[in-house]
Parts: structure tokens; C-alpha cells; sequence
């Protein structure tokens, strides 16, 4: 669900895109064009016989060898990961020493004498700067390379539309957020990185509110699902996972993608089960259930919460290092480069985002080590809720070609840019977790209750 650009945004921006990728934790591209089918269908499609399969499903999921168009698409996805992490810390501090920041500043302090109205003026220009010296390196990652390697169906015309409504929704949540910090730095100079640190947290969880509800539907089209069978099977599931009240939409992307997604996201009157169309095409039944209690456990397990929280403490710890550093910038180059002197002044922005992107730049081997492990243990919670061990590990293989993945990258990869437990790791847990088969206690037992009635849809199904 990575609706904001990650890293090329504004610092609240980039927090809140960190979070909503986190807790909506998508499933990642899956088969293009797979004939899964359960047990039952099998029989039926191929004349096999029932115990042929079931003896088929109690052999390990071979971890399939990647292509050599899945090695290329690795190896050149790590150089375009590179330059735009140097992109994302270099735009700014460019648009900061060729003085542009400053003078529009300037600019919209002649406009307006209104604080307020001089920053949103000047937040519109800026994010308006930045993102279209940055249009190329995005038309090429989202639209060309992915149509080069078959994984986008979307229309050059639909993705800049995207890219337009992306720099809306960055500028107006700019325009709430971004003024804040400035002024704490005016009324708090010593402990301004603490209030805003702290006040991120409220605005992180209130953001996770409305997104399913005003901010998805502008990127695409939510509806009821069209399966109603499959929809009772998935309420059944959440029941049991103990998410009660649940709606299940089913979103419309196949004319963007051949990618898949499925998520549980929001609380309150908000929460929802989510299903792109291309992962109910995709798989089958059972792999799609076991996608769905990962999913879940997700939002069982607090993930959300926990992330909400983690990602409040690093954006302190990131306010902090631009109090302790951004002064030393300003007083070698502000005057003479910058045109700004102040960390108060708004036109300081640039200066704030390069900061807190190379701050967050250098934590990302411990945030992926942390997201591995919430990955890990809705791993296990999907496999404990389903015991299907044989479409988990199915599931899992079918990403892997389907997604030209490496299933097996070194630790340098896995180190910097992995959220994920690498597929092969996963395929071959997902091969070996049977506690129930040797009546060893379940890790989540005390998360499931018995199987019942799955809960009755909502017949108001608009998001």
C-alpha cells in the first residue's frame, strides 16, 4: 500500500509512508497466468485421484531456481535502489546550495505577510520542484522498467495520473503537517525535535484512519467482492482470527498490474479486508486463505500499533540529529548559499528533508530487521490459523517466478533492502512448521477461537 513515494517526500510524508507500507504489508507481485487449483478441482480437471494428491501436497515445495530474466531484474533493481537513495538525499541539498529554496522563500514572504500563507505557498512550489526533477527516475522505476519486465499493465496516460494525484494528496499533507515543525522550533528551540516527535505519533494513527476511506479511493476503485463464496470463506477465517465486524472489498487493478496485493487495514469503523482482483484471479482457495490469515495476523498481532510507535520514536531520534547538525550547515553555507540562516525559517526545508531521509537511510538495516521478524511471525500465525502448509509454501513459490525474485539474495541485500524474510527462507519454513502434527502448543492458539459462523457481509460496501 506504498500510496506515498518512499524517499522522495517531505518528512512527515515520509514517515507516513513508512507506516501505511508497514501495516498494510502487501502480499508483492504474484503468477501472471498459473492455473491453480485445490485438491477437488485437480480431480475433477485432471481425472486425478484424491489420494494421488493428497500424497503430491506431503512432499516439500521445491524452492524454484530464478530465471535469468529474474537475475537481471535483481541486479539492475540494486543499482536503480542506489541511485535513487542518492537521488532522494541529492535533490534537496541541490535545490538548497543553488539557492532556489531560499529565494522562493523570499518570494512568498513578499506575497503574503501571513505566516501561514507564505509557507503553503512556498511548500507548493518546492514539492512541485522537487517532484518534477524527480519525474524521470519515477517514470523509468514505475512505468518503463516494469512494463519492460512484464509486471504493469497500467496506461502511460493512468500512471501520470497517479503521479499527479500523488503530488496532491504530498502537498496537502504537507500543507497540515510540515508547518508544524517550524513553528515548535520558534516556541521550543531546545526541545522542539521531542514535541514533534512525540505529537507524530496521534497524527501517524488519525492519517491510518482515514486512508482506506478518503486516500485509497483516489488511487483506486473499491468494490464488494464478487465471489460471495470466497468472501464467506475469508469472514470465516477473520472470525476465527478473531477480527469480528470485518468488510471485505475487492479492488479493481488489473488494468494497472499484474502484481497482487492483500491487506487488513484501518480500526474502528474504518477496518477492512482487502483483495486486489489480480490475487483472486491468481491463486487458488487455499494459497489465497493462508495469504489472507498472514494478512490478518498482521492486524491480531498489533503490528500496526507497534509500528505506529517504532516509527514515532525514529522520527524524534531523526529531529534530534537535524537540531544537533542542521546549524553547522547553516553557519558554513546559509548566508552565502542557502540564503537562509535559520533552522526556523520554512525555506530550511530542503535542509530538514535531506537530514532526516540520510538519517532514516542509516536505519533501515534495523527497521528491516524488525519488519522481518513481524513478516516471520504472520508467517506463522497464517500457518496456525490455516494448517496448510503445502498452499503456503505454493503460494510463496508461484511470488517468487512470477515476481522475478531471488529467493535466495546475500546478506547485503537482504541487510539494506529486504522488509521480507527472503522467499526461499520462507517456502522452506512454511515446508517444515507442523507443531500440530507432533501436538507441540501453538505459538497463537490463544488468538484463534473455534470455528463458526463466518460473520454476515455489510451490504454497504463503499468505501
Amino acid at each position: 500500500m506504498s500510496l506515498l513515494r518512499y524517499p522522495l517526500t517531505p518528512v512527515m510524508i515520509l514517515l507516513l509512508s513508512v507506516l501505511l507500507a508497514l501495516a498494510a504489508v502487501p502480499a508483492s507481485a504474484q503468477p501472471e497466468d498459473r492455473e491453480s487449483e485445490t485438491a477437488g478441482e485437480l480431480s475433477s480437471a485432471n481425472e486425478m485421484d484424491v489420494e494421488e494428491v493428497e500424497d503430491v501436497e506431503t512432499l516439500p515445495v521445491p524452492v524454484p531456481e530464478p530465471s535469468a530474466k529474474a537475475m537481471r531484474y535483481y541486479r539492475s533493481g540494486n543499482l536503480l535502489w542506489i541511485v535513487k537513495n542518492v537521488v532522494a538525499i541529492g535533490v534537496p541539498l541541490l535545490v538548497l546550495f543553488l539557492g532556489w529554496s531560499g529565494k522562493i522563500g523570499a518570494f512568498a514572504k513578499r506575497v503574503t505577510r501571513r505566516w501561514w500563507f507564505g509557507f503553503a505557498l512556498y511548500f507548493a512550489i518546492i514539492a512541485a520542484i522537487i517532484s518534477l526533477i524527480t519525474l524521470p527516475l519515477d517514470m523509468y522505476a514505475e512505468y518503463f522498467r516494469q512494463h519492460a519486465y512484464g509486471l504493469s499493465t497500467q496506461s502511460f496516460g493512468s500512471w501520470l495520473g497517479d503521479w499527479a494525484k500523488n503530488l496532491m494528496v504530498l502537498v496537502i499533507f504537507g500543507w497540515l503537517i510540515i508547518w508544524i515543525p517550524f513553528q515548535l522550533i520558534k516556541r521550543r528551540p531546545k526541545r522542539w525535535w521531542l514535541a514533534f516527535g512525540i505529537g507524530s505519533v496521534p497524527v501517524a494513527a488519525l492519517i491510518l484512519l482515514i486512508t482506506p476511506i478518503w486516500i485509497d479511493p483516489l488511487f483506486n476503485h473499491f468494490g464488494p467482492m464478487k465471489d460471495k463464496d470466497l468472501e464467506a470463506k475469508i469472514l470465516t477465517l477473520a472470525d476465527r482470527a478473531g477480527i469480528e465486524g470485518s468488510r471485505v472489498f475487492e479492488v479493481d487493478k488489473s488494468a494497472k498490474t499484474n502484481t497482487v496485493n492483500a491487506y487488513v487495514t484501518g480500526f474502528a469503523s474504518t477496518k477492512r479486508i482487502v483483495l486486489w482482483d489480480t490475487i483472486i484471479k491468481k491463486l487458488n482457495d487455499r494459497e489465497l486463505l493462508f495469504v489472507m490469515g498472514h494478512e490478518m495476523g498482521h492486524y491480531v498481532l498489533g503490528h500496526v500499533w507497534k509500528m505506529i510507535l517504532l516509527v514515532g520514536v525514529l522520527i524524534t531520534f531523526a529531529m534530534w540529529i537535524v537540531h544537533l547538525t542542521a546549524g553547522w550547515f547553516l553557519r558554513r553555507w546559509g548566508a552565502e548559499r542557502f540564503g537562509v540562516t535559520e533552522l526556523g525559517d520554512y525555506a530550511s526545508f530542503p535542509l530538514m528533508l535531506a537530514l532526516v531521509t540520510a538519517v532514516f537511510f542509516l536505519l533501515l538495516p534495523g527497521i528491516n530487521a524488525y519488519s522481518r521478524g513481524q513478516e516471520h511471525a504472520c508467517d506463522t500465525f497464517g500457518l496456525e490459523l490455516t494448517h496448510d502448509n503445502y498452499a503456503a509454501a505454493s503460494a510463496f513459490a508461484d511470488l517468487q517466478e512470477q515476481n522475478l525474485a531471488n529467493p535466495r539474495p546475500g546478506w547485503l541485500y537482504v541487510t539494506w533492502r529486504m522488509s521480507h524474510p527472503p522467499l526461499g527462507k520462507r517456502i522452506d519454513f512454511c515446508n517444515t512448521y507442523k507443531p500440530w502434527e507432533t501436538e507441540r502448543p501453538l505459538k497463537y492458539e490463544k488468538y484463534f477461537r473455534e470455528s463458526g459462523v463466518s460473520s454476515s457481509p455489510d451490504p454497504d460496501t463503499s468505501p
